[in-house]
């Protein structure tokens, strides 16, 4: 399993449908946050070790309705 955060640029007035959006219908969306800055939603999410990472964005993410950009962060290792 890799994590990655993808920060998501939204249509102005459209941060809470895309929030809900991805949270709802695509399932490797673990959790979702508002955030401030150039961006507006950060979604953390959880895909399998031989998903391809650019096909899950571009297809799963990007044409979520009201997102206008993404930024894609990939993880190495969490500390706790």
């Amino acid at each position: 399993m890799k994590t990655i955060f993808i920060m998501v640029k939204c249509e102005l007035g459209k941060a809470y449908d895309v929030a809900a959006e991805g949270v709802e219908n695509v399932e490797q969306v673990s959790e979702v946050y508002s955030i401030s800055g150039k961006y507006d939603l950060m979604m953390k999410c959880y895909l399998d070790d031989d998903q391809d990472i650019g096909h899950f964005v571009n297809e799963q993410i990007q044409t979520l309705p009201g997102i206008k950009d993404t930024f894609t962060m990939i993880t190495f290792k969490a500390f706790s």
